[in-house]
């Protein structure tokens, strides 16, 4: 069995794709211990270069270090929440891997509304000011303010936190949580000129972010990959809508896997509409799992499914961080049935674990009641294909040589969970 800081049970459940309370608390614990690990590097790299860092970019990273410090001695939950959302994950990724100079200030200066979020939420007054390069104050997970002068007053008071423009052109008031935060809770929208506040999906939790700018692909890491939406191209009424009936679809067939997504996911991001005839894509960051990048498909049947497929990539990409699956330095590459180009190893088994998590769902939707026709006639017809070509993935990832001995363990995992379905099937015949 493997060494990995997990129990073997919620080791082996997480390899058959199967959603458990367990299997989610140990992936938001892993999310977390990555946050703090990509926060004190950020920490140790600004020491360490502080001598080449302009004095004003140091003494507002030190400034806006203490305001996150205080808010956590009054509210750890509350800060936690800030802290994994899934853009500040992409954020600390892209400011580790910046170079010395104004590239890594900007990003550097982004800490300013980490810690305003997060003082918001802990519904500790912050006071003061804070410098706003950009022009923009983000607040990950609550929204964006217009700042035109580059600089933000903050204060406090019974009513909620006020931040305002220092040249008096736009403001926003937050209101105060009436209690200290649960899991992905948020406080009110607030409101105030040149005030955006993210959305939230129908039903719980899940953030519509359109505005974050560190919530796009990488530019050239994804070919052909569409940008993010921005608000004006991000239909609300068309995203709720399909977002309330694909979680009314998942919970009619698997009510265990509706609950997994709403707790996994953060943050929906809607990409650019794929062109006529297109099919939708969707993809995952590494950086941030947690955020699914979707371009809004045209039936909630395939949001749905997309759910699905987002929410596995996040949990593989979190567990790969607390227990690496794959060897570094891998060179093979292998040809998969569901994409037209040599993938990698790490690559096959991410596609491997989403398909399998599908097909799962598949089988379900065929065999249980609580689906239309149309999408049991469709999940028929997927379920085949996607079992097959998902047990040559498995048969691919068993003969290779990168992976751990974890890794190994996960995929044998896999094919267990994959063999129990193929077996359902033949005794559905």
């Amino acid at each position: 069995m493997t060494s990995a800081p997990i129990p073997a049970e919620v080791f082996g459940a997480l390899a058959g794709t199967r959603p458990t309370p367990s299997g989610t608390q140990a992936l938001r614990a892993a999310v977390h211990a990555r946050r703090m690990l990509l926060l004190k590097s950020l920490l140790v790299r600004v020491d360490r270069q502080r001598r080449l860092l302009e004095p004003a970019a140091h003494r507002e990273f030190e400034r806006a270090w203490a305001l996150l410090a205080a808010a956590e001695r009054t509210d750890p939950a509350a800060v936690r929440e800030v802290l994994d959302y899934p853009m500040t994950g992409a954020w600390l990724a892209a400011a580790l891997a910046a170079p010395q100079g104004a590239a890594f200030e900007r990003h550097l200066a982004h800490l300013g509304g980490v810690a305003v979020a997060a003082a918001v939420r802990a519904g500790r007054p912050p006071a003061g000011t804070l410098a706003v390069p950009t022009g923009l104050l983000l607040l990950p997970g609550l929204g964006v303010l217009r700042c035109p002068s580059g600089r933000v007053r903050l204060s406090g008071g019974p009513g909620g936190v006020r931040i305002a423009d220092a040249g008096g052109r736009t403001e926003a008031v937050l209101p105060r949580p009436a209690r200290r935060s649960a899991p992905g809770a948020a406080p009110q929208n607030g409101e105030g000129a040149g005030w955006s506040a993210l959305r939230t999906l129908p039903g719980g939790t899940v953030r519509l972010d359109d505005l974050d700018p560190y919530r796009a692909l990488p530019p050239g890491s994804v070919p052909g990959a569409p940008p993010a939406a921005d608000r004006a191209d991000s239909p609300w009424e068309a995203w709720a809508g399909r977002w309330r009936r694909a979680r009314e679809l998942l919970t009619a067939v698997d009510g265990r896997r509706a609950a997994e997504t709403g707790a996994l996911l953060r943050a929906v991001v809607p990409l650019a509409a794929a062109g006529p005839g297109a099919t939708p894509m969707s993809a995952t960051r590494r950086s941030a799992p947690g955020a699914a990048l979707i371009q809004l498909p045209g039936t909630a049947r395939e949001l749905a499914e997309s759910l699905v497929h987002e929410t596995h990539h996040s949990k593989l990409a979190a567990l790969d961080e607390l227990v690496p699956l794959c060897a570094p330095g891998g060179s093979a590459v292998h040809r998969v049935g569901w994409r037209p180009d040599p993938r990698p190893v790490p690559a096959v088994l991410q596609g491997a674990y989403a398909h399998l998590a599908l097909t799962d769902l598949w089988w379900r939707v065929r065999t249980g009641g609580g689906a239309a026709p149309a999408w049991r006639r469709r999940a028929g017809e997927r379920f085949e294909l996607f079992r097959e070509e998902v047990g040559q993935a498995l048969s691919l990832l068993l003969e290779s040589d990168e992976l751990t001995v974890a890794g190994r363990e996960f995929v044998q995992g896999m094919e267990r969970h994959h063999a129990g379905l193929g077996v359902a099937a033949q005794n559905v015949l």
